[in-house]
């Protein structure tokens, strides 16, 4: 055979080799894998038992809601769906277009799947979701990718809190739930079901699960936002393979993040360790602001707690500036208000700032002063008659009786070692007024059963890692019909001008009047301070410098606009 003849022939055989070089080693090179370290193994990958953190991270790639964030302005943005909800206030309902998607399987995502996942939250009355739904009367398929909800009556939460929640194939889940119905506990059934290949229609679906270890994800080539732009953004995702890294530890998922064996970690990092990632030039630390609450709450329930001239006195007392300089390393902010200032549309900016800039000596001076207008007295002061700050005798209550010692509770130092040392101080300026206040740790659970169930305490420091960026929570901490065991109003505030606002703000389907009420409501218990709002810490994350498109909103950069758009570095 002569060298041109055998040139051709090579030729050939490599072209019909191609595809299985390509289906192989050469295919398998060029995929990008993004390797993300967790805390722990997901719980479970079924949805409708899902609460820990790791699962959701897990499910947030593969189920998929029909609004989400716009990670600019925080209000909710067309996801699933193809345009925002249209409301009509004669029928008490609004309907919704779907954009054109398909489930990971090829099947096409309608609104009958929409339909059921409604339903069945309904039927079988699903914790973490029934409430969200069970004002809604009615929901129908008017064609194959337009939706119609009906509400019983106007609630404003139904786009900020419904509607962003996940969407289930019916395909997946009826044989499942109509399993369910024929056990004698069928809700039990349902949240205990067994999902090892979750069917959604989100940007990536998982692989494998090697349970201990990890969890492998592959790209969904029908995800509906692929090289679509939403929110001004062209959305990938950009890389192959998703692995999910399990550590028990975060010292060894530093060191796996430092050493490249991860490209991002998942999982709030303390600020003690940022020092040390700084000095690394393949790792990028970031500080996002997060939705969160930390705080002081009394009994108002019961005397002298019920005086909100005392409860003002402590705020004035309580320097919320040393917490964020000097318990948090500087990594928090301070709090003015039970409504984040990052969440821009709904915090009220013109609240008090009890104290702030103050010097020790001068919130003393004004706090005491505060009470002394208000009936409390000393043998001796804590400011004498010439305005010097001293050693006060334990305070008199207005009604001549002496104050009693009284109980701070706090999660012990190692649940959280910021909420307990924010006890001991506020102790200590406490006793600067002669109030005789103790702080004393106790068990996360117990100290739960104690302020929300039994009611049975005088004062505690707790904390909510995540707030709703809705903030219908302000009507649930301080509504007087919440105070009940087990209830949201753990305080016990009763106030009827803030119930009458927080039961019209539910109705309230117009965005800048439910604003307004939603600013008065602050207003108003920023004035009474059943709970006294302290601090709020950063999300502090860490990435590897090989990727890049990491999308920083409130909660930091773990989040499914940065799925969709991280990719790897040139």
């Amino acid at each position: 055979m002569n060298q041109p003849a055998r040139l051709v022939q090579g030729f050939v055989f490599f072209v019909l080799l191609l595809p299985l070089f390509l289906s192989t080693g050469w295919a398998k090179e060029n995929e990008t894998t993004l390797k993300i370290g967790i805390s722990e193994e997901p719980r479970t990958l079924n949805i409708w038992l899902a609460s820990d953190a790791n699962s959701r991270k897990a499910l947030s790639l593969i189920y998929q809601p029909l609004y989400t964030r716009n990670p600019d302005t925080m209000r909710i943005t067309p996801w699933l769906a193809e345009s925002m909800p249209v409301y009509d206030p004669r029928e008490i309902s609004y309907t919704v277009r779907l954009r054109p998607a398909k489930w990971a399987d090829g099947s096409e995502v309608t609104a009958d799947d929409v339909v059921f996942t409604v339903n069945l939250i309904q039927e079988f009355e699903v914790p973490r979701y029934y409430s969200k739904w069970d004002f809604v009367r009615k929901v129908e398929a008017v064609d194959k990718r337009t939706v119609k909800f009906y509400l019983k009556e106007p609630k404003a939460i139904f786009t900020t809190r419904t509607l962003v929640n996940y969407i289930v194939s019916r395909k997946e889940w009826e044989p499942l739930a109509e399993k369910a119905k024929t056990k004698e506990k069928p809700l039990t059934a349902l949240v205990n079901t067994k999902v090892e290949s979750p069917l959604g229609c989100g940007p990536f679906a998982l692989e494998d699960w090697k349970e201990g270890t990890s969890l492998h994800f592959t790209r969904n080539e029908h995800f509906f936002g692929q090289n679509q732009t939403l929110a001004q953004r062209k959305l990938g995702p950009h890389v192959d393979k998703i692995l999910f890294k399990i550590y028990g530890t975060a010292d060894v998922a530093i060191l796996a993040l430092k050493k490249g064996n991860i490209d991002f970690l998942w999982w709030g990092i303390q600020p003690g360790y940022i020092p040390d990632l700084k000095k690394d030039e393949d790792v990028r630390v970031f500080l996002s602001e997060k939705s969160a609450l930390y705080f002081m709450g009394y009994n108002v329930r019961k005397k002298p707690f019920s005086d909100r001239y005392l409860r003002q006195a402590t705020a004035i007392v309580t320097d919320k500036d040393f917490f964020v300089k000097r318990v948090l390393q500087g990594y928090a902010s301070r709090m003015d208000s039970i409504v984040p200032a990052e969440n821009t549309f709904w915090h009220a900016d013109d609240l008090p700032h009890y104290g702030q800039g103050l010097s020790r000596d001068e919130r003393i001076k004004k706090a005491t002063a505060l009470l002394a207008e208000n009936g409390y007295s000393w043998k001796t002061p804590p400011v004498d008659e010439d305005g010097n700050v001293g050693s006060p005798s334990d305070i008199i209550l207005p009604s001549g009786q002496p104050m009693q010692k009284f109980v701070i509770l706090t999660p012990p130092a190692d649940y959280d070692p910021n909420r307990a040392t924010c006890g001991l101080m506020i102790q200590e300026w406490l006793n600067d007024l002669g109030i005789p206040a103790i702080a004393r740790p106790m068990s996360f659970g117990a100290l739960l059963q104690k302020v929300k169930g039994e009611h049975d305490f005088d004062a505690f420091i707790l904390g909510y890692g995540r707030l709703s960026l809705d903030p219908d929570y302000l009507r649930s901490f301080f509504h007087s019909r919440n105070d009940k065991s087990r209830g949201w109003n753990m305080s016990g505030y009763h106030n009827p001008e803030f119930d009458r606002l927080a039961t019209k703000s539910v109705s309230a389907m117009d965005p800048d009047k439910r604003q307004e009420l939603i600013h008065r409501m602050q207003e108003i218990v920023m004035r009474d301070l059943p709970y006294i709002p302290l601090y709020k810490p950063q999300e502090i994350e860490a990435a590897n410098m090989k990727f890049s498109g990491w999308e920083q909103m409130v909660g930091g950069i773990g989040n499914l606009w940065s799925i969709c758009q991280v990719k790897p570095n040139e």
